[in-house]
């Protein structure tokens, strides 16, 4: 490339194809990246990955590809395409092995018998698949099918499905409910920020070879941010047009000139420079209309008035202006996609991810169990459990697992005491309501958190049990929103965190 020997640079450092050599760890990658291993590795079931165009999926993918320890065995599927009977050919094409091509039932039978004996000699099976916003919904009933394959205890199969955003409007339809049901975390591979822009240009240089200072000017970084939406496909397009205008000017920086040059010579950059004017315009029309409008009515307003009639007289009292509750302040729901650290993960939905900060302390989950609601509060009143509630809750089975047994006693106290207008905070809730399993959470819960606020929900479901996993209580919604603030930023990029009501967490058994 012409501007490499100028620029002191070993090889191009803004190729827009995966190079995992390039990957950029920072704007939460890297947490995605560990907490995608740490799934894989400890049967988390189905797990989604979605973005925009050129946010930078694809090169997650071929990093956790190649991060994959080797007893992993890894079946790849790039074909969004697929028929429903076509996939499980290709992966026994990836897995070498030959599969019924008569029947699927037969087809399926023969692929579980296959990852039994996988896994009876050390070794796991994950499907990654790539563009699976463009399967068809058969083929993706048929990747649920797939997740049903499972030892008593194990599952024999993990999957990862990365698609664009139109993924997630894909899994909101009704029809494929249960799929969704099954994906146990939730990754959004969000834009970087502008400052996250200008880390990700220094990165990628040294990457390449590049020794000398910062060669982006903050003023480029921004223009470049900016236009690129925090989409690296689009950054590495205009970085490597800013470095090519530099080149042919023979500057050693990259200043907003060279920015702007770069991004006029690009499709989204002029679409981008289209919609900044277009409002202008428009606002200039719209006052005019505005003015024309406003003008008329004020002549048919003065022409509809009676000229006996006394104008009226503009009151000096103020209007009534409503005042905002400051004792119920407006909290704002939880991201839908946050991802998960590997410290604790349980088989729970997650959502966008923040970015990574130093561990706060932590809540401290209710302020005392004796707290009594004020007088004249919604929390007045406290409502016990029925016989029927507590049948069912009495009707789950914890087995052999003391943590498990005590953190439902735990829930079972709080809903015979805690008044209606109590609040907790709902970590996750799943349908996996393996008494093992949510044991091994609890496990790795008193690591970061006081386990003695963990509280473990079992509600009856038709005839299964769903299991949910809150934290503390707390007077009213505020006070759990703060605490929610407070968690620890593992349990924050993990878990997609709902405020409940303890009325309503007794209202679902």
């Amino acid at each position: 490339m012409l501007y490499l020997d100028h620029f002191g640079l070993d090889e191009p450092p803004f190729r827009i194809t995966p190079h995992t050599d390039f990957f950029f760890d920072g704007a939460d990658r890297g947490a995605t990246l560990d907490a995608l291993l740490y799934a894989i590795l400890h049967d988390e079931g189905i797990v989604k990955v979605s973005g925009e165009v050129g946010s930078g999926k694809t090169m997650l993918c071929r990093v956790l590809m190649e991060r994959l320890p080797g007893h992993v065995e890894i079946v790849y599927l790039a074909n969004p395409s697929l028929a429903r009977d076509e996939i499980l050919h290709a992966i026994s094409d990836d897995l070498k092995t030959e599969f019924s091509k008569s029947r699927i039932t037969v087809a399926l039978r023969e692929l579980e018998e296959h990852l039994i004996g996988l896994y009876a000699g050390g070794r796991r099976v994950v499907i990654l698949i790539d563009e699976a916003h463009a399967m068809p919904e058969e083929t993706l009933e048929q990747v649920r099918l797939l997740s049903n394959l499972e030892s008593n205890r194990h599952k024999l199969l993990q999957i990862v499905l990365f698609g664009q955003t139109e993924l997630d409007v894909v899994l909101d339809k009704i029809s494929m409910r249960q799929l969704k049901d099954r994906i146990t975390h939730s990754f959004r591979m969000r834009p970087l920020s502008e400052a996250e822009v200008g880390k990700y240009l220094s990165f990628r240089m040294r990457a390449a070879g590049y020794r000398g200072p910062d060669i982006f000017s903050p003023r480029a970084v921004a223009m470049i941010a900016k236009a690129a939406s925090g989409l690296t496909r689009r950054v590495n397009i205009l970085a490597d047009k800013a470095l090519l205008a530099a080149f042919t000017e023979n500057k050693h920086a990259v200043t907003d000139k060279q920015a702007r040059a770069a991004i006029r010579d690009s499709e989204f950059g002029r679409l981008l420079h289209e919609r900044r004017r277009n409002p202008v315009v428009f606002a200039g029309v719209a006052l005019l209309a505005g003015l024309i409008l406003g003008a008329g009515v004020q002549w048919w307003l003065a022409r509809g008035i009676d000229a006996t009639e006394p104008a009226p007289v503009a009151s000096k009292t103020p209007a009534a202006v409503p005042v905002a509750n400051p004792s119920q302040p407006s909290v704002p729901p939880p991201s839908a996609e946050s991802p998960p650290t590997p410290a604790a993960l349980p088989a729970a939905p997650s959502g966008p991810a923040p970015a990574p900060a130093p561990q706060p302390a932590v809540p401290q989950g209710s302020a005392t169990p004796d707290t009594k609601a004020r007088p004249g509060t919604l929390a007045e009143a406290t409502t016990s459990l029925g016989a029927d509630a507590v049948q069912r809750l009495a009707g789950y089975k914890p087995g052999p697992n003391p943590l498990l047994k005590e953190r439902i006693s735990a829930m079972r106290e709080r809903l015979e005491r805690e008044p209606d207008g109590s609040y907790s905070i709902e970590l996750f809730s799943t349908d996996n309501s393996d008494p093992a399993r949510v044991e091994r959470f609890l496990v790795r819960a008193r690591e970061l958190v006081p386990l003695d606020q963990v509280l473990v929900l079992p509600q009856l479901v038709g005839n299964r049990y769903r299991i949910r996993v809150a934290y503390g209580a707390y007077p009213d919604r505020a006070a759990a929103a703060q605490a929610a603030d407070r968690l620890p930023p593992k349990y924050k990029q993990a878990f997609q965190t709902e405020l409940r009501s303890y009325a309503e967490l007794r209202a679902g058994l």
